[in-house]
């Protein structure tokens, strides 16, 4: 683990730790956020269930002091960012937005905006692209799956929030709990079509045309780059070249095909 570096500030070292995952502090601050973005979600399922009264209270006070982490941390990014408007409209950034933005909306009357508190899972796209996710992925085979289990995982859990808040009202005999949605979008996405659940509503059945389509474009993606790594490893010898991180190279190579360093390759003569 990499010792901490000296700073001329406070921002450097604000902006520091917000990038970095190689030393103690700056992976305990992505663990923190990425606990309170589980945490969060957790409440967001159990608030869709018939509590009572004085749990819900507790857990609308947490899921408070959440957002207000997450919109501290917002303002933190957005003061460090050397190119304002470009952090701005980052992809990440506009992620964190759509976060927290339901929260405020839902304290000043637009209460039916709270429903997009499903996408605060989102926020673990960051984390997902950092190749960190409670310890660092080091090993790109493990990366891959992660991203192929989370992009299922984020598929079936927005779907499910969404049809939920949408049909509960409206068809509360087939979507009584967050489970009977969650049941819905895996049968759905998997194409096993029960049909024992159906949305009647316009909004239900559009929020399933998204599911499917979003399905039908990600997973097969994810999927494809997984299986083009194991193709493009077949037949060559794993040695991670120690300039820029190459992990395959041909059985007989003595340079690094991409930085052109030299390699050693234990036992040579084994795949000549």
């Amino acid at each position: 683990m990499k010792e901490v570096p000296r700073f001329n500030s406070f921002k450097e070292r604000v902006d520091f730790y917000f990038q970095d995952v190689e030393t103690l502090p700056g992976r305990l601050t992505d663990f923190f956020v990425i606990v309170l973005v589980i945490i969060s979600s957790i409440n967001f399922v159990i608030l869709s269930t018939n509590v009572s009264d004085f749990l819900r209270k507790i857990l609308e006070n947490i899921d408070a002091v959440i957002m207000i982490i997450f919109s501290v941390e917002y303002l933190l990014r957005f003061w460090v960012a050397k190119e304002k408007i470009k952090h701005f409209f980052n992809l990440y950034s506009l992620v964190d937005l759509v976060a927290i933005l339901p929260f405020y909306l839902g304290l000043s009357g637009l209460g039916f905006i709270r429903i997009f508190r499903v996408f605060r899972i989102l926020r673990l796209l960051r984390y997902i692209k950092k190749k960190y996710l409670f310890v660092k992925l080091t090993n790109l085979d493990t990366y891959f799956l992660v991203k192929i289990f989370f992009t299922i995982f984020v598929i079936v859990f927005v779907s499910s929030g969404l049809i939920f808040f949408i049909e509960h009202e409206v068809n509360p005999e087939r979507f009584g709990t967050f489970f009977d949605a969650v049941y819905y979008s895996v049968v759905t996405l998997t194409t096993v079509g029960f049909g024992d659940i159906t949305p009647v509503s316009t909004a239900g059945r559009l929020v399933t045309i998204g599911m499917i389509i979003s399905g039908i474009i990600f997973i097969p993606w994810q999927i494809g780059s997984f299986l083009k790594r194991i193709i493009y490893s077949a037949g060559k010898v794993k040695v991670k070249c120690k300039k820029c991180g190459l992990q395959f190279h041909e059985p007989d190579a003595t340079h690094c095909k991409a930085c052109g360093s030299t390699i050693f390759i234990p036992e040579r003569e084994k795949y000549v």
